[in-house]
């Protein structure tokens, strides 16, 4: 298997040269998010599909480039199909380093649900049962930021796009036949639009148990929320290890005033209460919940007997569909969005836009119409 290591911006900058008319680029990232709220770049892996630098898999050392802007220029350049396996994490990292996002873009776990494979299909799974070949894992869980590189990580990164290439010539060609090389590239763009647009603010919805506090500790909890979302991204550190979602929806309902109440209304990491004590403090005890016009709208309970009914027959009518589209039923419409579809009162998703909107949601809307 040919593979080339790329550590300067002088080869990098040759390479995309070469690569110049590409039709199509296989992509993919290694990363390290251990520790840190941000995934760390190690490695981003190209093997282009056509031209003189086809067939190879280059191996793109982020560490030794000062200017990774040919990299971005190639990831945005809308004549380059971008081909990725199961795109969101990568995603995330060319958003972080690059302030990109790759597109067009094809992502092929998504394209093998599309064609009647299985939905959630890993890579491995997927050149196995495409290309009859079972790759290793043995570098699954290396240090990717260690350098230098060893062969055998090199290996394994170059086959992580040498197969891809073969993945995405299979199935892309019935994409084309079956009418779903659109759909393909509608779902990645859609994938892209949603994690740029996404609003860390909206955190507070994910947690558990939220729907259940009246306006005034709703403010609190997206106040403690957006405290801590600023120093999570500031110290590049995990959530969690600035203060957990329990605790954000602890100190919400309890609203401790002093530090003996902060101490004793939750199970505190010592570390945790010395270093944010004052500041946790100081924001629930700025939080304004004396305007009740400006106060959140509470969050909407949990569904009703009634409405989970609903939810089950729009589910089986999914079903129907995605048997007649001959498409795995879980690449339609996901299990909270059969919620939206149900409460009728919230933003529609990005995906129910373009081929799904037409397809699958109209007639999911009928139904719900006629049985009201």
């Amino acid at each position: 298997m040919d593979w080339i290591l790329i550590e300067t911006d002088q080869d990098l900058h040759a390479l995309l040269q070469r690569a110049d008319a590409c039709e199509a680029v296989m992509v993919d990232t290694e990363f390290m998010r251990r520790n840190t709220f941000y995934p760390q770049v190690a490695l981003v892996q190209l093997c282009f599909a056509t031209g003189p630098a086809a067939g190879t898999a280059w191996l793109i050392d982020p560490l030794g480039l000062t200017d990774p802007s040919p990299l971005a220029q190639l990831l945005t350049d809308s004549a380059v199909i971008k081909v990725l396996h199961s795109a969101s994490e990568d995603l995330e990292v060319f958003q972080r380093w690059l302030g990109v996002l790759p597109q067009p873009l094809f992502d092929t776990q998504k394209a093998a649900a599309l064609v009647g494979l299985e939905f959630g299909l890993g890579y491995r799974a997927l050149v196995q049962q495409l290309c009859h070949e079972d790759l290793p894992k043995g570098e699954t869980r290396s240090d990717w930021l260690q350098r230098p590189l060893t062969e055998s990580q090199c290996h394994y990164a170059a086959q992580d796009v040498i197969w891809l290439l073969d993945v995405y010539t299979q199935l892309a060609r019935r994409c084309r036949e079956q009418g779903r090389w659109n759909w393909v590239l509608e779902d990645g763009a859609a994938a892209c639009d949603g994690l740029a647009s996404s609003n860390a603010a909206d955190y507070y919805r994910r947690i558990k148990g939220a729907w259940k506090l009246p306006p005034g500790q709703l403010a609190v909890l997206i106040a403690l929320c957006e405290w801590r979302e600023k120093v999570a991204r500031e110290k590049d550190k995990p959530r969690s290890w600035i203060i957990d979602d329990k605790t954000c929806l602890q100190l919400a309902q309890t609203q401790p005033a002093t530090p003996e109440q902060l101490r004793d209304c939750a199970d505190w990491h010592p570390s945790s209460l010395r270093r944010y004590g004052d500041a946790l403090l100081q924001v629930i005890a700025e939080t304004d919940q004396g305007d009740k016009a400006n106060l959140p709208v509470r969050l909407p309970a949990p569904l009703t007997a009634a409405q989970r009914d609903q939810v089950k027959q729009l589910k089986t009518r999914s079903a129907v569909i995605a048997k007649e589209l001959g498409v795995a039923p879980q690449m339609l419409v996901s299990g909270k969005d059969f919620e939206v579809l149900v409460r009728g009162d919230q933003p529609e998703p990005l995906l129910w836009s373009g081929w799904r909107g037409e397809r699958v949601v109209a007639p999911l809307k009928d139904m719900l119409e006629r049985s009201a």
